[in-house]
């Protein structure tokens, strides 16, 4: 049995799933991919998973750094589990290129070369956005694409941690929500 409970955001609701003890999925509501590792017979319940995760994500929309996880299970493919650990690692504050986790994720299997494309199918299909923190991947020369949230939400969240956007590549129609 998996169960929902529901955030509210300063850039829009945000539905959590868990599985009764550790969090599967934080999805912006209506993002693409939505709800995609959810069973279909769910319940919306308070579990202590969700009261950490608000927590979490408290902490993060005031602005701070969380010092803190909560229990996370990724339900997924073994290569996804790997590039999501993969950012996992990326700081606060701080971007990686979808080729950097490429040949991050290729070094760590023994292999020579792994695919930047393969690599961008992975973090679009991150169930638990923010805390797997997707919103800190960019193309190659610095383009924010490819954002299951939409291109405005990654933006927001990038300023809001400090992300000095003048260096990357910023579509011009964009706003912040």
């Amino acid at each position: 049995m998996h169960y929902t409970d529901q955030y509210e955001s300063p850039i829009g609701g945000i539905t959590l799933a868990s599985d009764g003890e550790a969090l599967t999925g934080l999805w912006f509501d209506g993002q693409k991919y939505f709800a995609d590792t959810l069973d279909n017979a769910h319940e919306h319940q308070d579990l202590p998973v969700f009261a950490e995760t608000r927590r979490w994500l408290d902490v993060y929309f005031d602005g701070a750094e969380p010092d803190f996880t909560p229990p996370i299970a990724m339900l997924c493919s073994d290569f996804r589990k790997a590039v999501w650990n993969v950012m996992l690692s990326i700081p606060y504050g701080q971007t990686m290129t979808y080729g950097q986790i490429a040949a991050q994720v290729a070094a760590e299997r023994g292999l020579a070369h792994m695919s930047a494309q393969a690599v961008g199918g992975a973090v679009g299909h991150n169930s638990i956005s923010l805390i797997i923190p997707c919103h800190r991947v960019v193309g190659t020369n610095g383009s924010l694409t490819g954002y299951a949230g939409g291109i405005d939400k990654k933006i927001w969240l990038l300023e809001h941690e400090g992300v000095c956007l003048d260096s990357l590549f910023r579509p011009k129609h964009s706003t912040a929500p």
